[in-house]
């Protein structure tokens, strides 16, 4: 019996999982998803893992003996060992998620070892290897994912780099330099996390919400959007609009192209990684608008000219299950103590 591990991502609303087995092979190739229940509180929550655990090992037609180890990872903020923190998450908000130990809760549920990373973390480990190889060991990337915040995580050797309390690659409060950035008499940006002028204030959806589409509306009167009556609706409409080219919209994703380009501006100073890559909806929008995106971001990224000539950027590959999978390779990595060839290329030079 061949052994393997399992990926399980888990979000607000649904849990994925995945496997992997020891020659860092995927032996699930689409969406496996099941409720995440996590408003139920973390009983349900941790049951619910158990049943994606479970439901996937029928789905490959595997027995749990063949499991060596299990990838879990959430959403933030949490520990570097996957206890919620005490102050709740967006997806935690109940007093009972409050310093909770989500991976200790499961890994005594189904009594074996469980590895935690953060959601960030987890896709940036398998952009990071998918898109090195083999060779994954010997490079280094960062990953922002632009989503309801800024994620993202940073490799070092093809490891997440966790930090002292699991803190490291927090890259949406990272301040960035707003010289050139902000639009004639635009308020400088804040963060739901309290800053202000991070880059998640400007490259995030609750960014476009709060700060961008507020501004640009009084800059285009008459817009569609401006008579959208929920703020957080226009805002999330806002990708179709640029895809469809509309001037307004590219020029709320330019500005965050241009925040996440001074991001990896800093990164290429203090890290210097062999890639970048960039993950959230922009990857799941139409090819011509994505290109655009990834070239103004990469536009935007002020690299030495040997930095520019090594430097890969890229694109989160398969986003939706990236998650599942970078869990995974964590978990075989725990358990062979080196990473693994796994998925394809993600990068271009």
């Amino acid at each position: 019996m061949s052994s393997v591990v399992v990926g399980l991502d888990n979000g607000g609303t649904s849990n994925n999982a995945t496997v992997l087995d020891a020659s860092g092979r995927f032996l699930v190739d689409r969406l496996v998803e099941t409720p995440s229940r996590v408003l139920e509180g973390p009983a349900v929550a941790v049951e619910a893992l158990a049943d994606a655990f479970e439901g996937v090992l029928r789905l490959t037609d595997l027995h749990r003996s063949s499991v060596l180890a299990v990838g879990l990872d959430t959403p933030g903020p949490a520990s570097a060992d996957g206890v919620i923190s005490s102050k709740g998450a967006t997806n935690f908000s109940s007093p009972a998620w409050w310093g909770f130990d989500f991976r200790g809760a499961l890994q005594a549920r189904l009594e074996l070892p469980v590895v935690y990373n953060n959601d960030g973390n987890a896709a940036a480990l398998y952009a990071h290897h998918a898109c090195f190889g083999d060779g994954a060991g010997a490079r280094s990337s960062i990953t922002a994912v632009v989503g309801t915040g800024l994620g993202g995580g940073m490799i070092e050797a093809g490891r997440v780099v966790r930090g002292e309390v699991g803190m490291a690659g927090e890259l949406g409060h990272v301040h960035i330099s707003l010289d050139g950035l902000l639009g004639e008499g635009q308020p400088v940006p804040s963060c739901n996390c309290g800053f202000r002028g991070d880059a998640e204030s400007v490259a995030s959806l609750t960014a476009i919400e709060n700060n961008l589409l507020p501004y640009w509306l009084s800059r285009f009167e008459g817009h569609d959007l401006a008579s959208v009556g929920s703020p957080k609706t226009a805002a999330r409409m806002v990708r179709g609009y640029g895809e469809q080219g509309d001037p307004m919209a590219l020029a709320i994703f330019g500005q965050q192209a241009m925040a996440l380009g001074r991001l990896f501006t800093i990164a290429a100073n203090f890290c210097d990684p062999s890639a970048y890559f960039v993950g959230g909806g922009v990857v799941e929008a139409a090819p011509a608008f994505r290109d655009w995106f990834l070239g103004q971001v990469r536009q935007h990224t002020v690299l030495r000219e040997e930095q520019a000539e090594a430097a890969i950027f890229g694109l989160v590959p398969d986003l939706d299950m990236a998650g599942a999978r970078g869990a995974a390779i964590a978990a075989l990595e725990s358990v062979s103590g080196r990473g693994r060839e796994v998925g394809h290329s993600a990068g271009t030079r």
